[in-house]
Formats: C-alpha cells, sequence, structure tokens
C-alpha cells in the first residue's frame, strides 16, 4: 500500500435497512489509447472528456487496492465477492451512509431458468433454449445476444452461486400473478403466459425470490451477499462519494476522485475500477434529457444513490452509452386478480393491450406508446373491493356512456369498445390481445368504473435501463468501439440484458448479480 493516510475508517452495518426512497467505426492507424500517450498529459484530460481526471494531477494515492468497487448494491457486491475470491485487494466505496443500493429496496427477484435447481425441485420443465427464446423475441429487436445467450447457459450454476453464498430459498411455486407475499421462491415473474409472449417460447416460471415473508426478498438477498463479503474481509466505506475517473497518459483508468467529509482524496486501483453506481431515476436533469418519457412518471423508483453519477463517469473517460432512454415504468393494476377482468383504455377510448399482460409491459405501453395516459374500466365484479390508492376513481356511473361522458372521451368510443369485447369475451374470445380466458368475461354490472392509470396521476414507478457500453466481461466499451483499460462496469451502470419493454421482474437483478460477478473476476484478473 502507497502514499498518505488512508481513508478515515467507519464503523460499517453490513445489513441493509430501507433508505431514502426516490436516477461503431473501424479506424487505420493509430487507435484511441495510442493517441492518447501520443498527445501527452496535457491533452489527456481533453481527450477523454471533462468529467475524467488526469493523472499527473493527482498529488498523492491516499490509498491504493487491486480492484476498486464504487456502488454497493447487488452489481457491487457480487464483484466485491468474485474479485476477493481470485486473490485481489478490494475495496468498496457507497456515496449513502447505508449499503445495499436500489437492490435493497427491490423485491429481490433474480431471473435464472434453464433448469435451475430450484425448478428442478419443483418439477418445472425448462431449457437455456426456451429461457433464450423468451428474452429474444418478447422484448426489443436487436437485444444483446451474445450477453443473453451466456446467461441462459449460464443461470442455473449462477443460481447455485447464489445459494452458496447464503441467499435463502424455499422449494415453493406459486402461480398467482405478482410478487408472492408468501414464501414462495419461484413464480412466474413476467409476461411469459400472456399474448404474444406465450406463442414465441414455451412459458416456464423464472422469477427467483428469496422465500421470505412480504416485500422483504431484496432486504434479505443484500444481506446475505453483504455478509459474505464481510466474512471475506472485503471493506466497505460508506459516505464516500464518487466523484471522477483518474486516467493514465496511456489511456488506462487507475482510480477515482472521491469527497469523504468535504475532503478530496484519491483511491488508486491497480488491476481495476468497477462501477456499480445504479442508475439515474433521480436525476431530474438527465431524465429529461435521455429520457423524458420516464421523467413524467410519479414515482422515481430506486435508491437516492441512484443519480447518474457512474455512468457519467464513464462518459467523461471516453465511454459510449447506449440505449439511455430506455426503462421500466410499471402499472401495477393487479394484485387483486380480479381487477385484470377489466379493460384498459386510451384516450381515444379503445383498448390497446391485453390486461393480462405483465405490469411493466402494461407501463410501458402507456408510458411509451399512449402519451402516459389510460384509464382501467371494471364493473361490479372486476372493480376493486378493498380500498387502495395506486389508481384514483375518475369516473362511476351506471352505464359506459356515462363513464365515457365523465371521462370526455370521443362520441361512442368507449361504448363500441366494450360492445366489440364483450361480443368476444361472451364466448371466450379476445381476436385483438387474446387475453388469457382465465380472466376473460363481459364487462356487464353496474357500477361501471374508471380507474386513472395515467403516469402523472396514479401510482407509475418508474426505474432507468440504459447505460456504458460493456463487453459480457464488463469492460467498458469507448465510443470508438475500443476497451477502457482498467476499467469495469456492471448493474444499472450499464446497458445489460434488460430492455425496454422490461418484459419479467428479476431481469435487473439478475443481470447486475451475474455480470457483476464476471467483472469483478477481469479486474482482478487484470494484471
Amino acid at each position: 500500500m502507497i502514499g498518505l493516510p488512508v481513508l478515515s475508517t467507519q464503523s460499517v452495518d453490513f445489513s441493509p435497512e430501507t433508505s431514502v426512497f426516490m436516477g461503431h467505426p473501424s479506424h487505420k492507424g493509430l487507435n484511441r489509447r495510442q493517441l492518447v500517450a501520443a498527445v501527452g498529459a496535457g491533452s489527456a484530460l481533453v481527450a477523454t472528456g471533462a468529467l475524467a481526471f488526469s493523472r499527473t494531477n493527482v498529488p498523492r494515492w491516499d490509498l491504493q487496492v487491486d480492484v476498486l468497487v464504487a456502488g454497493s448494491g447487488v452489481a457491487g457486491a457480487c464483484a466485491a465477492i468474485e474479485s476477493k475470491t481470485a486473490g485481489a485487494s478490494v475495496l468498496m466505496v457507497e456515496a449513502l451512509s447505508v449499503p445495499g443500493g436500489s437492490s435493497a429496496l427491490s423485491g429481490g427477484v433474480v431471473y435464472a431458468g434453464g433448469g435451475t435447481s430450484l425448478q428442478r425441485a419443483l418439477k418445472v420443465q425448462d431449457s437455456p433454449e426456451a429461457m433464450f427464446q423468451f428474452l429474444t423475441r418478447a422484448g426489443s429487436p436487436n437485444p444483446p445476444q451474445k450477453k443473453m445467450q451466456l446467461y441462459c447457459e449460464q443461470s442455473p450454476a449462477h443460481f447455485d452461486w447464489l445459494v452458496a453464498q447464503g441467499v435463502p430459498y424455499t422449494d415453493k411455486l406459486t402461480t398467482a400473478k405478482g410478487l408472492p407475499m408468501g414464501d414462495e421462491s419461484l413464480y412466474y415473474s413476467g409476461t411469459e403466459l400472456a399474448w404474444p409472449a406465450r406463442e414465441l417460447a414455451v412459458p416456464a416460471p423464472r422469477g427467483h425470490v428469496p422465500g421470505v415473508m412480504g416485500m422483504n426478498g431484496g432486504r434479505t438477498l443484500m444481506k446475505a451477499l453483504l455478509g459474505q463479503l464481510k466474512r471475506l474481509g472485503v471493506e466497505l466505506r460508506t459516505q464516500v462519494v464518487s466523484q471522477q475517473l483518474i486516467v493514465e497518459n496511456d489511456g488506462r483508468v487507475s482510480g477515482i476522485v472521491v469527497d469523504e467529509g468535504g475532503e478530496r482524496k484519491y483511491l488508486g486501483a491497480r488491476r481495476g475500477v468497477v462501477l456499480a453506481c445504479g442508475g439515474f431515476i433521480h436525476n431530474q436533469a438527465m431524465l429529461e434529457q435521455h429520457a423524458p418519457h420516464l421523467a413524467r412518471c410519479s414515482a422515481p423508483w430506486g435508491g437516492a444513490g441512484d443519480l447518474g453519477q457512474g455512468i457519467n463517469m464513464g462518459i467523461g473517460a471516453g465511454a459510449a452509452a447506449l440505449r439511455m432512454n430506455e426503462g421500466f415504468a410499471v402499472a401495477p393494476i393487479y394484485p387483486p386478480e380480479n381487477a385484470i377482468f377489466g379493460i384498459l383504455v386510451n384516450a381515444a377510448g379503445q383498448r390497446f393491450i391485453g390486461e393480462d399482460a405483465y405490469h411493466a409491459v402494461i407501463g410501458h405501453a402507456i408510458a411509451y406508446e399512449q402519451q402516459g395516459r389510460a384509464w382501467l374500466v371494471t364493473d361490479q365484479r372486476s372493480s376493486y373491493s378493498e380500498p387502495q390508492d395506486n389508481f384514483p376513481l375518475a369516473a362511476q356511473g351506471s352505464t359506459i356512456g356515462s363513464i365515457a361522458e365523465q371521462l370526455a372521451l370521443p362520441s361512442g368510443a368507449l361504448q363500441n369498445t366494450v360492445a366489440y369485447y364483450n361480443r368476444f369475451a361472451g364466448k371466450g374470445q379476445d381476436p385483438m390481445y387474446r387475453k388469457s380466458k382465465t380472466f376473460l368475461r363481459p364487462i356487464q354490472g353496474p357500477p361501471y368504473k374508471a380507474w386513472e392509470v395515467s403516469v402523472d396521476g396514479a401510482f407509475f414507478p418508474a426505474h432507468t435501463l440504459g447505460g456504458l457500453a460493456t463487453t459480457p466481461d464488463g469492460e467498458v466499451i469507448s465510443s470508438f468501439d475500443e476497451l477502457i483499460p482498467g476499467l469495469y462496469a456492471a448493474g444499472r451502470n450499464t446497458a445489460g440484458i434488460p430492455m425496454a419493454p422490461y418484459i419479467a421482474s428479476g431481469l435487473s437483478v439478475g443481470d447486475a448479480s451475474f455480470f457483476g460477478r464476471r467483472a469483478g473476476k477481469a479486474a482482478a484478473q487484470n494484471r
């Protein structure tokens, strides 16, 4: 260890608690790294971006380790575990006072399949091929197929790794829609059973959630991972804010400039820096610039540290950023499941999606395709029977016409929509969106109600998915399609396998944990 005294030691509780809620062409001749080396230290800062800090301006190293991990969510924790296991000295820094990041606030779901030990124990038939077909066919075009293939093939082994870290799962399956509130650990966490996904790939339950009661999966997951870090002897320091990457004259990233208690300090990484600082859902300026559809959503969903700092630090060092407009927006119309018997309509009074779709697929359709406006129309049997504050009551009446008038919908539009829907629903059919027969029956029987399911008028959680371009090993790729030596990233600092529409709960945590592991291992092996 080189340099002046290290950062002041703080006593860190590794048990996460709920924190404040809620943000390439080919080139001949010199490559990017050679160009930076050629122009020398004076231009290195300019060449790598305003947010990078030239190594020539570092007066000292306050601390040096082999691998420096910024962020303590699931991506950072998994990266740190693998780096330490590979024999590297590791320091993890966290901007907030409590570790765990957005992962600790989540349901803790990991989307895994292909025949995991839990699937096999519950007699669930699945294959890597079926999982790959779902991920590549049911979502956006041009998915990152190499990453997805690797994720699907190694999904069973990755689940076993999580179990080995102490994450608890139960041999229990539920077929109810939505995150289990009991101690079940396996469920259909996405849109697998809804049309058109069920015709594109063989459905299977792939949502693996810690077997604990209530919305405590994320805390349970992070408690296990952070506990493993403590057992391994990995040092975690909180309230250390990462500000800029330190870049050598040849373009290699060698550390981070941080702020601790108002004092600037310089942390060096002999082998690599892993950025795992989360997304940017709490950075309103970045949202308005990159993801304006998400900026309108009423509930920014993530830890208070999701400010985009890791993404901006990477861009400052020359990294490419991908799919920055993408994210997930959630319209949780269920539970209760009886609400799915209603119909979702847009400002034209027309249906636009099957109501049995995964709630993030519904949310995407509203936020990105319906100008953020929609209503759930219910009858006596499909209405919310218990008080709820997710969706305000927008209209109520004894006829569909009165509902349409109160919503100021085009004349006759909603009546025609309901009439067409009822005509076929009575036969157990839905020609437009092929809603499952399980949730299909005519809309009839007053009182009729319309519930507001708009991005700014209802409970509409949102989170970002765009970020830095990386290889499957977490190596950060520059805007010149070259690797940035010494720089790695994972989780929502990157554009990984989750894309918009977000087709299943657990894709984000699954991606962050799996590719966080690979980034940590690659950084430790970088000599």
